[in-house]
This record gives structure tokens, sequence and C-alpha cells, in this order.
């Protein structure tokens, strides 16, 4: 039976953010071992590298299909609720992950992320592949929604330049603070961000909240999960708050349905198939989140 709930004080299982997630991503978990050096306080630089790698290979165990929602609440407008699929997995060079989303004239726009050290990503939006480079990694993934490509990815966990600042409580929990700071391409676009801040959890080794940063200081954008659900033995993440700093509107994203341990065809995750449709599996291996 699933049992859903809060980060709390002393939960008997533990659930790992990728939003890459989705998948090493925003938005996907998997239950391992946090080293236990995560659990001493502020690490030295090696200790730090290694809690990095640790989370590098973190991911839902083998391939799945998860349903979702992406709840538009402006801060001034009204609100609606749009709706998504997602596919995803591991190759050799990391997580990757399939997502379809569907804007509100019913047109679905499709998405193909790989993550790595070589992180790259396609787009399949009004009838034509693309690449994404520059500042479309920063782009809506439709129109009104805060969640963009590089939140999902979540690339920064691959930078090599990161310090560790500070080990803070946060949610009544030891979180120690990253920051990364990004390569040469994410300083020199239009929208230049100065680095990311992330939250990780010393138990989960998890981040349970990011901050996109400005060139100019300013917090742009922060991400947060906010609530997790065990589905089986494998934790997932239920509900993602995506708050744009700026304008102060957010995106929330909620799974409403996941099938685990799949076998896909590869063409799911290549490129040149993302004009293609692909089918959910069938509903009886889907089970349903509850609201």
């Amino acid at each position: 039976m699933a049992d859903s709930g809060r980060f709390a004080p002393a939960p008997k299982w533990r659930a790992f953010f990728v939003f890459g997630v989705l998948a090493a991503q925003a938005f996907a978990a998997v239950p391992v071992t946090a080293p236990d050096l995560a659990q001493l306080g502020r690490p030295t630089p090696a200790q730090a590298r290694e809690i990095i790698e640790h989370y590098q290979q973190a991911g839902i165990s083998g391939e799945y299909y998860l349903e979702f929602e992406l709840k538009v609440l402006p801060r001034r407008g009204e609100e609606r609720t749009l709706r998504g699929k997602l596919w995803g997995g591991r190759n050799a060079q990391g997580a990757i992950t399939r997502i379809a989303v569907v804007d509100s004239a019913g047109r679905e726009s499709r998405f193909l992320l790989q993550n790595g050290a070589r992180a790259a990503a396609w787009t399949f939006v009004d009838g034509r592949l693309g690449q994404l480079a520059g500042d479309a990694w920063f782009a809506p993934l439709v129109a009104g929604v805060e969640i963009a490509p590089f939140d999902l990815q979540m690339p920064f966990f691959y930078w090599p330049d990161f310090t560790v600042e500070n080990l803070v409580r946060k949610n009544s929990r030891p979180t120690q603070v990253f920051f990364f700071r990004p390569p040469a391409e994410f300083t020199k676009q239009p929208a230049a961000i100065s680095g990311v801040r992330a939250y990780l959890d010393t138990q989960f080794n998890a981040p349970v909240q990011t901050e996109l940063m400005g060139t100019d200081g300013r917090l742009l954008k922060t991400l947060s999960l906010f609530e997790v659900k065990k589905v089986g033995n494998q934790a997932l993440p239920k509900i993602i708050d995506v708050r744009n700093d700026v304008t102060r509107d957010k995106t929330r994203f909620q799974v409403t349905g996941a099938a685990l341990g799949l076998e896909l065809p590869p063409s799911v995750f290549q490129p040149a198939t993302l004009a293609e449709e692909v089918r959910p599996p069938p509903a009886e291996r889907i089970i349903r989140i509850d609201r």
C-alpha cells in the first residue's frame, strides 16, 4: 500500500529528489544509502566531491512512467491546470527523460533531456524538432509555466566548480548548502546566471530546495520539494513547487500516477522519435496517487 508523507524527523524510508528531476532531474527518487560522511557536518572538499558523485548516480530504479499535473498559480490572474506524461531511464551518459506536456489549447510539446557531464536536450514543438541551446534552457516548457528544461535537468550537479557554504537546519533537519558556479556558456547568455544554491538534506542526501541566482546577486527562482510518496519500495516526489522570485508566480508539479519496473523500447529515448507519439503503459500498470 502506498504511503504519503512530508519530510519528517524520523521517516522509515529514504527519498531522493531528481527533478531530474525527474530522474537526477527534478522529478524522481530512489532509495540509496547516503555516505556516512554526510552525517558529520560540513564536509571537506574531497568529501563534498564524493557526496555530489553519489548524487549523480541517484534516480528511480529501472525504467518508469509518471503522469503529472502542472498547476499554474500566478500572483495575479486565473489559476489553471495542465497535464503531462514522463518516461524515464538511464543510459551510459546518465539519466534520460522524455516529457510530453499539453497546453491550454490542447497542443502537445515534447522534450527529451539527457543528463550527465555532456547534458543535452531536444524539443518537438509545433511540428518542429530542435536541440536546445542558449537561453532556450531557461524558457518555460509551455507558455505561462514557471518550469524550464534547466529546472528539470539540473545540470549544475555536474558543474566542477562548487563549494560548501554552510550547514544549516531546514524544516528542522540538518542541511548542507552547496553553491555551484556555471561554466562559461551559462554566464554569457542574456539570461545569465551566477550560480545555483542547493540545500542537500544530510540524511536523504537529496536537494530539498534549489535557488537560481542572477549575475546581480538577485534570487531568480526557487524550487522546493514539498511532499513525497512511497509506491512499493520506491520513494517518489509527489509535490514540487517552482516559484519565480521576480514575478512571484508559481507552478506546482504534482505526480498523479506511476508505473515502475518497465521495459521501454530504446526508441522512446531517441531524439529522432520525438515526432512520434508514445503510448502510456496499460492502465492496470499505473498506480494512481491520491491528491
